[in-house]
């Protein structure tokens, strides 16, 4: 799976060594980390802080791009891994509790190393008692929006997490949109076959990037482009969407 990993064209590949490691193979997880590779961003999610294996994962991740933290449900939390992550490491936190979103504003206000929220859907679900038995399944769009507000608020990207259906590409489109409209900037795939469609949803195609064009060549004030009203904040929105087009 690292070998794999290494080649997939995927802005960020995370080495899970929580949920995706089994119990007897924390150890040896580590131990693997020394051949993971990316193409873009390398991530090691840990497993969360005040577990057994928190502290091990972490020393074990030195090497990394980022640090993910399962499980945040306080600063001290993210304090405690950015106390301890070499200088030049940056940390990304999930948010999938309900004491995590409640905290979610003064955990997004830390600063640096933080660099992204990330939704937990599964987790969160179970969190609630929403009766789904599907990651992803469910995913509360209350979550999702103030996650991404406390994001903002903050300079943090913030990320979507996975659709747990392989074959369901119909499903997967439909909470990655559902993700688009409230701002995220990406989402988290679990099969290299989610990629592309992925990729589609949260790239501009052709047609928006020459919209928004259009709307920056605008005169400024108020003007009129294709029958609708033009001034600044719709020149801020199509700023967003041809940043969005130049991101890594």
């Amino acid at each position: 799976m690292l070998a794999k990993a290494a080649d997939l064209p995927a802005d960020e590949v995370v080495v899970d060594l929580e949920d995706g490691t089994a119990v007897a193979d924390k150890v040896a997880a580590r131990a693997n980390l020394q051949g993971a590779r990316a193409r873009g961003t390398l991530a090691v999610r840990i497993n969360a802080v005040g577990t057994a294996w928190w502290e091990d994962d972490l020393a074990a991740a030195a090497g990394a791009d980022v640090v993910v933290v399962p499980k945040v449900e306080s600063v001290d939390h993210v304090r405690a891994v950015v106390e301890r992550v070499p200088q030049g490491v940056g940390v990304e936190v999930q948010i999938e509790t309900a004491r995590g979103l409640v905290e979610v504003e003064r955990i997004a206000s830390l600063g640096p190393p933080l660099e992204a929220l990330v939704f937990g859907p599964g987790d969160f679900a179970a969190s609630l008692g929403v009766p789904v038995l599907t990651i992803g399944a469910g995913s509360s769009e209350y979550a999702l929006a103030r996650i991404a507000v406390a994001a903002r608020a903050y300079g943090l990207q913030v990320v979507d997490g996975p659709y747990a259906v392989l074959d369901d590409d119909a499903g997967l489109r439909v909470s990655a949109e559902r993700a688009l409209a409230l701002g995220y900037d990406g989402k988290w795939a679990i099969h290299p076959a989610q990629l592309q469609t992925l990729t589609s949803v949260f790239t501009p195609t052709a047609a928006e990037l020459e919209r928004a064009h259009g709307i920056l060549a605008a005169a400024d004030g108020v003007s009129r482009v294709r029958g609708e009203m033009v001034d600044a904040a719709t020149k801020r929105l199509a700023e967003a969407v041809v940043a969005r087009a130049s991101a890594p």
